[in-house]
């Protein structure tokens, strides 16, 4: 009898060893690379996301990791990666450019935030990227943008896995709203996921202007359907330059909607894709969504 108690103890010991060693393997791993060397509101930024996504991390079960060594992007580092993100930035050296496209191309997923898709001739980013900013994100060069960063009602464009469960509009938390040189509705590649809502114009304070919209279309989140990704144009945070502090005025992950669409995005780009082209997964889920 001992000897039986004994080993059904064993039997239950071992059961739930493998049960806690299953639980607590990451169903996927992210890592996020950023520079966060430029404009204090995009540091800030940076700082709260590498914050935030290890809580997320670890409340739903994946691994956050983040880098500003760009050249860990390169094919044997992303092997580890179900989820790249850019939290900034783009590469600029060509190999590590090569690497990224790569890793799209061979399905692996991707999270771009604001500054990540900046490009302009003549700049210290000039659009010197084809196939990632006409190809991959399709929205060409910067064109212009809303000062100061204000909140703006975005409304759900399209269904798709991440806008599940969201509102139809909600008001985003600040940013500095861009607008590109492509109409990203012309693009049959692209599927804009969120815009701005007229409701929310005048969008911006100045002083300038041009700095102000009053009208016009202005596409802030979207995807590719040849690719496993999505753009979000929110990441940057408002700061109190004029008193010159530098301190945090607005964060972007203060808002209960928009971390939803983005904790849906990160679930839907870290989820199986096994056996699957991403448009091909993409369009699976598009029936069962």
């Amino acid at each position: 009898m001992k000897l039986k108690f004994h080993s059904l103890t064993c039997l239950l010991a071992g059961l739930l060893l493998f049960t806690n060693v299953h639980a607590q393997t990451p169903k996927f791993n992210v890592i996020a690379f950023y520079t966060g060397k430029s404009d204090q509101a995009h540091i800030s930024f940076v700082h709260e996301a590498n914050k935030w996504f290890p809580e997320m991390a670890a409340k739903y079960n994946f691994r956050y990791d983040s880098t500003n060594n760009w050249k860990n992007l390169n094919p044997e580092f992303l092997k580890k990666y179900q989820v790249v993100i850019f939290l900034d930035t783009r590469p600029e050296d060509s190999a590590q450019r090569a690497a990224f496209r790569q890793y799209m191309e061979n399905n692996g997923a991707w999270m771009g935030f604001h500054f990540s898709a900046f490009a302009l001739t003549p700049s210290m980013f000039p659009q010197n990227w084809d196939w990632y900013h006409e190809t991959f994100l399709g929205s060409g060069q910067y064109g212009s943008n809303t000062w100061r960063p204000t909140s703006a009602v975005l409304r759900v464009e399209s269904k798709h896995p991440v806008t599940k469960g969201l509102p139809k509009t909600f008001s985003a938390s600040p940013n500095e709203w861009y607008r590109w040189s492509n109409d990203l509705r012309k693009n049959k590649d692209i599927q804009i996921l969120l815009a701005i809502d007229s409701t929310s114009f005048p969008l911006g304070t100045g002083p300038k202007q041009h700095e102000i919209w009053h009208s016009g279309y202005y596409p802030v989140v979207w995807t590719n359907r040849n690719y496993r990704m999505v753009y979000f144009n929110m990441g940057h945070n408002d700061i109190d330059y004029e008193h010159h502090t530098n301190h945090d005025l607005s964060h972007t992950f203060d808002n209960e909607v928009q971390n939803r669409l983005i904790l849906n995005t990160l679930l839907w780009l870290g989820g199986s894709r096994r056996g699957f082209h991403a448009k091909e997964q993409r369009s699976k889920e598009a029936k069962e969504f």
